[in-house]
């Protein structure tokens, strides 16, 4: 993902962030078993993909923490 659209992601909620995973994590597993039975052409869109879920599990994270310690004070 190109960092313009980092800074939109960043103001989802965090229903959409988790949709938004869940759609990752959909189209990750359907290339990595493409690529299991026959190699893919880009098999770095693999590592992106498993990038792209771990920053906006990072983000979702941070926002649920965030939205934690708010209530708490």
């Amino acid at each position: 993902m190109k960092t313009k659209n980092w800074l939109e992601i960043k103001n989802l909620s965090n229903n959409e962030l988790s949709a938004k995973i869940v759609e990752i994590q959909d189209k990750l597993f359907k290339i990595k078993f493409q690529n299991a039975v026959s190699p893919v052409k880009n098999p770095l869109e693999i590592r992106e993909l498993r990038k792209d879920v771990a920053r906006l599990k990072t983000i979702l994270n941070e926002k649920e923490k965030l939205n934690k310690n708010g209530k708490e004070k």
